[in-house]
């Protein structure tokens, strides 16, 4: 006869499925901290390591700032802020000619010029998703409908036209009343 082995907390047939349980856990866990990265990963429209880059950067971005561009929904304020920014990284890549040559304050300036430029475009980018919730008329249930930032601009500007034409139909023009 042999020795009785000792069984550990978890046995049988509920032991198997707690384990299984278990591992699904975890590989869900990490499942959804993988996409939760992924869901905030935000696209870096503005940076540059040598001045030629910075320059083929600036040229792409005034482009795309142009009408039907990605960006072309960014108002006069914030292009004269985004052309300072550029003209204070000209000046640090004119001076430094790289990232590498910059000491680390320049850096730091660089890369808060980088920022502030890249918050702009990205909060105006033709392709960035809105949702809301929004209950419909007649329901007290919500219901999440997404649209591009673009989709939402055109609209807004339809919205104000259709204003704009409907004030002048019905604006007297002088004349017999």
């Amino acid at each position: 006869m042999g020795v009785p082995q000792e069984r550990g907390p978890i046995q049988g047939e509920w032991g198997m499925k707690l384990r299984f349980w278990l591992v699904g856990v975890v590989t869900g866990m990490a499942l959804l901290q993988a996409s939760a990265v992924y869901a905030y990963k935000t696209e870096v429209v503005v940076k540059a390591e040598n001045k030629d880059d910075f320059t083929a950067v600036v040229a792409a971005v005034h482009q795309q700032m142009q009408s039907g561009g990605r960006y072309e929904f960014v108002d006069q304020n914030e292009r004269q802020k985004i052309d300072a920014s550029f003209a204070d990284m000209q000046s640090l890549f004119d001076k430094y000619g790289t990232v590498a040559q910059m000491d680390q304050n320049t850096k730091v300036q660089l890369f808060n010029d980088q920022e502030a430029v890249n918050a702009i475009l990205t909060r105006r980018d033709d392709k960035r998703l809105v949702c809301e919730s929004v209950a419909p008329i007649g329901s007290h249930i919500p219901r999440t409908t997404c649209r591009t930032y673009r989709e939402i601009e055109l609209e807004r500007s339809q919205t104000q036209q259709m204003q704009q034409q409907m004030l002048q139909v019905n604006t007297p023009r002088g004349g017999k009343g």
